[in-house]
Parts: structure tokens; C-alpha cells; sequence
């Protein structure tokens, strides 16, 4: 294994950039995995990563020693170097840089599948597909405007359900939907059915959109039909990533209680 002690190897500079900049992600094409159980994960369900990068104090910490025995390219670096890349606070010490799928979007949707119009908040992105992988829901489709799904923060937040997933990014909704024969399902506070009185023992399109504004009027003018969730207190509506998981749910009750 090789021991980068300083900052001007060029192995470190690529990695800083990586680290640093989420153009330089995109171009070169990868994320980074911080984290014992995200790299557990991908290596689970992926196989291997591009850079299994420790510091020097975390190489002999026991998962992490782990996982670089099973790494094919190890890299270790000083303790100083590393913290300038990590972006978990006191965390334990290694991360993977990995490859993002590249996918083809499939002409229409046949399989149950949540669509994503324009959600900012990482955190509620990878709640969303942590909720989705755990209701058995493969394929995710997410606008131009929604942030990064292969953003170490959206990963983090994902705890691993990226590498359960087909995720589809920048992908145009209206087109996809209009060629969609599957029910399509949003959500609105001003819809008269409940998702508890909906049919949901069959393929379905989950529209979510955009934190404050919602789904976009176009999108929402193709749904299928329109649910409500109801919730008692003087709370107008609820946040996107609870919204996405009781309707996954509820899903999966109908389909278990058949």
C-alpha cells in the first residue's frame, strides 16, 4: 500500500479535487463513499471501487482493516492530508472513490418507480431512496433541477440504498410520463382520496416534488390520480421524504395483505 505523506503528490491533488468539487465528480464521472458501511456496501453489491483511501491512524482499526484487505487499490494517506478530504466530522478514517452507473432510461415505465421533480435538499433525496430500496422500488427518476443523487451528502443520507437502485438523473418527466401506462400517482393537500383508500396492489408512478413549491403544474396535470394524506394538528403539510415513505408503506401493506 502506498503512503502519501505530501500535498503536492499529484494522486492528492486529483483526489483534493474530487473531494472538493462537484464538476470535477461529474466530468471524471465517480463519487466518493465516506464511511465503514457505505464501503461495506458497495463492495456488497457493486464489487470494486477505483481508490480505497484510509489514513494513516484508522489502517489497523478493525472494519477498516477489513475492507482494505478486500480493496484491490489502497491508498493511505498522512493523517492531515486525510482530514482535508473527509467530509465527516470525526468519522473513522477511509472512504472509496467509486464510479456512478451510467444507465439508459428505459422508453416507458412498467415497474412501480418514484419520479423526483426539483428537489433541493440532499437529505430528503437520500431518505427517499433509502425508503424506496427498503419497499423493494428499483427505478428512480429525477428532473434537470433535482440535486446530485450521487452526492457524498445524498450518499450519506442514502446509507447504502444507492447500490439497491436504478437511478436515472436528468431525465425529462413529462416525456417520460406521457409514455407511462401505468397509474400515476401525486400527491396534494387538496385531493379528496387518501392513500389509504387508493389501489395500490399494482405497478404504480410515485410523483414528489420540490420542497415549497411541489410537483410542477404540467407533471401534476398528467397524474392519474391525486392523494391525500391525512394528518390531524395545525401542520399544513408534511415534509416530502415522510410524505414519500407513507405512501411506499402503504404500498407494501396493500401488497403484503393480499
Amino acid at each position: 500500500m502506498k503512503l502519501i505523506t505530501s500535498r503536492d503528490n499529484a494522486l492528492f491533488k486529483e483526489l483534493k479535487q474530487l473531494a472538493t468539487s462537484a464538476q470535477a465528480r461529474r466530468k471524471a464521472g465517480t463519487t466518493l463513499l465516506d464511511g465503514v458501511h457505505l464501503c461495506q456496501s458497495y463492495l456488497q453489491h457493486c464489487g470494486q471501487p477505483q481508490w480505497c483511501v484510509v489514513s494513516e491512524s484508522s489502517q489497523h482499526h478493525a472494519e477498516v482493516a477489513s475492507l482494505l484487505s478486500q480493496a484491490e487499490h489502497r491508498l493511505i494517506l498522512a493523517d492531515g492530508l486525510y482530514q482535508v478530504l473527509s467530509q465527516v466530522e470525526h468519522g473513522v478514517g477511509i472512504f472509496f472513490v467509486a464510479q456512478v452507473p451510467q444507465l439508459v432510461v428505459p422508453p416507458q415505465v412498467t415497474q412501480t418507480a418514484v419520479v423526483l421533480d426539483n428537489l433541493q435538499d440532499p437529505g430528503n433525496l437520500g431518505s427517499i431512496l433509502r425508503s424506496a430500496a427498503a419497499a423493494g422500488i428499483k427505478q428512480i427518476f429525477c428532473s434537470p433541477g433535482t440535486v446530485s443523487a450521487w452526492s457524498p451528502k445524498v450518499m450519506r443520507a442514502g446509507m447504502g440504498a444507492h447500490f439497491l437502485l436504478e437511478i436515472h438523473e436528468g431525465v425529462d418527466l413529462l416525456e417520460l410520463i406521457q409514455h407511462t401506462t401505468i397509474p400515476v400517482l401525486a400527491t396534494s393537500s387538496y385531493a379528496t382520496q387518501t392513500v389509504y383508500d387508493c389501489n395500490l396492489r399494482q405497478a404504480v408512478v410515485w410523483l414528489l416534488g420540490h420542497e415549497g413549491q411541489g410537483l410542477a403544474d404540467e407533471l401534476m396535470d398528467c397524474a392519474t390520480e391525486q392523494l391525500t394524506i391525512p394528518h390531524q394538528g395545525a401542520i399544513e403539510s408534511l415534509n416530502v421524504a415522510a410524505c414519500a415513505a407513507i405512501c411506499f408503506f402503504e404500498q407494501v401493506r396493500q401488497n403484503l395483505a393480499q
